[in-house]
């Protein structure tokens, strides 16, 4: 026993020392992780009602529309291209198991029975050369590769680290698919609200169009008016045309991000007006990034990098593997299970790098640039999502700022229409009079509604910026963190 174990020192020694002739220095990665300090981010909230007002993971209920929860519902269960991304987290969490089993103990059976004709010149020698006898194999055979230098670990977090990415991926899927069911659904909107003041427009249009033939009947005007007011009209109807078509359009595309062929039946057309705004704090920190699924995705696409950089360093150091046999062995089937057919066998066995002309370096670099790659593709990811948060922010202000504008323009034109009935009824205007502060009326409504809708769109826009209402979970938090 004693003859064995220093024989195993020996080894051991000797291939540490061999394993001198493929070197890994030298390579390192030169990219580096931004963090929210370093991106000008204040790494704590403005005050409480910035981290209150931050997306809850059901934001679009705060809109007040019971029909447009179910339909966000509805796609997240039914969506295929949600269940995709959950056949790639499946994937990558069977991933990890794989290279769980390989860094334990492996051990594997064999039965053989064969009837074997020898050789009369061969090493056998008579009377078993030339003979025909029947042999009896039963083995189990048991291996053990020893992770000294850290192979599997490097594997196995690189495995962690895909299946984590994948995870968050698939939950930024969720975040895009919420957010995109919303916006179709404040477009749908829009577009009926465009609808139905397109549709008064043209019943007023064709109001003063009468009142314009009139008129050119009696002499007090002439065809020029007529020409014109049918011109008008004419425009209108195209509207309600390509409004009519538009709606169509949207609700194929609500129902494919529903994962239906069709929407569901008794589905009422939505209007602006139940649709509340959602809430959004005016001043944001750091804390958001950590919110945000991609970001959290790229950084454990980091940590998987890192990890095939550490399973690539390790292949300079020996492999050291513990392999043995138990089992039975006999010349004639009837002899298989005597206690004389007994074998067994243990020992290390070592292998290790010594001439590779460059393959190990090679393959260490490769490892180490993606591992830059990654970091380079997290820092793009957090300035796009700076990028997007201050787009999105701008535009709630922005629009919010247009929205008080118009209002008093649409207040102005609905007085000047109220003047304009009160005039007519004292008989001091004509009808006409009436039917043009209308169309001013109609105008400024049509600019509230698309304000209203692009109002809510950012508001929706932001709130997905924000992360959606994403959080990292126990296992994901680390990542998470920019």
């Amino acid at each position: 026993m004693t003859f064995h174990r220093t024989g195993m020192l020996a080894a051991a020694l000797a291939a540490a020392l061999l394993s001198a002739c493929a070197d890994p220095s030298g390579i390192a990665p030169g990219a580096t992780l931004r963090d929210a300090a370093a991106l000008g981010l204040p790494t704590t909230p403005a005050n409480a009602d910035a981290a209150a007002l931050a997306p809850a993971a059901d934001w679009w209920t705060r809109l007040g529309d019971a029909q447009l929860d179910r339909l966000v519902a509805q796609a997240l269960q039914d969506n295929p291209n949600l269940r995709v991304a959950s056949a790639r987290v499946a994937k990558a969490d069977s991933a990890i198991a794989v290279v769980q089993a390989a860094d334990g103990p492996q051990v594997n059976g064999t039965l053989g029975l064969n009837r074997q004709r020898f050789s009369s010149h061969y090493i056998y020698p008579p009377p078993l050369g030339g003979s025909v006898q029947s042999l009896g194999n039963l083995q189990a055979q048991g291996s053990w590769a020893l992770d000294f230098f850290g192979r599997n670990a490097g594997q196995l977090q690189a495995a962690i680290g895909q299946a984590r990415a994948a995870q968050a991926e698939h939950d930024a899927a969720r975040v895009l698919l919420a957010a995109n069911v919303v916006r179709t659904y404040v477009q749908w909107a829009r577009l009926q609200d465009q609808h139905a003041l397109a549709e008064r427009t043209l019943a007023q249009q064709q109001q003063m169009l009468q009142l314009a033939r009139e008129r050119t009947r009696a002499g007090l005007d002439n065809q020029l008016a007529v020409r014109q007011n049918e011109s008008s009209r004419a425009d209108t109807r195209t509207q309600v045309a390509a409004l009519e078509q538009q709606e169509q359009a949207t609700g194929h595309a609500l129902a494919a991000l529903l994962g239906q062929p069709r929407l569901p039946a008794g589905l009422q057309a939505p209007r602006l007006a139940q649709l509340k705004a959602l809430a959004v704090p005016r001043e944001l920190s750091a804390d958001w990034l950590g919110r945000r699924a991609d970001i959290a995705a790229a950084r454990w696409r980091v940590q998987a990098a890192q990890g095939q950089v550490q399973a690539a360093r390790a292949q300079f150091y020996p492999n050291i593997n513990l392999a043995g046999f138990v089992g039975l062995q006999s010349l004639g089937f009837g002899n298989l299970l005597r206690s004389g057919s007994a074998e067994w066998g243990v020992g290390p066995a070592l292998s290790l790098p010594i001439f590779e002309g460059g393959r190990l370096r090679g393959n260490l670099r490769g490892q180490v640039a993606d591992e830059d790659a990654a970091i380079e593709s997290y820092n793009a990811t957090v300035i796009d999502a700076m990028r997007e948060v201050a787009d999105q922010s701008l535009a709630v202000q922005a629009v919010a700022r247009q929205q008080g504008e118009q209002a008093h323009a649409l207040q102005a034109a609905e007085a000047a229409w109220t003047i304009a009935r009160q005039r007519y009824g004292a008989g001091l205007a004509t009808y006409l009079n009436v039917l043009v502060a209308e169309s001013a009326v109609l105008a400024q409504r049509r600019q509230a509604v698309e304000l209203g809708a692009q109002a809510l769109l950012a508001q929706v826009g932001l709130a997905q910026a924000m992360g959606g209402g994403w959080q990292p979970a126990a296992q994901t938090t680390a990542a998470s963190n920019p």
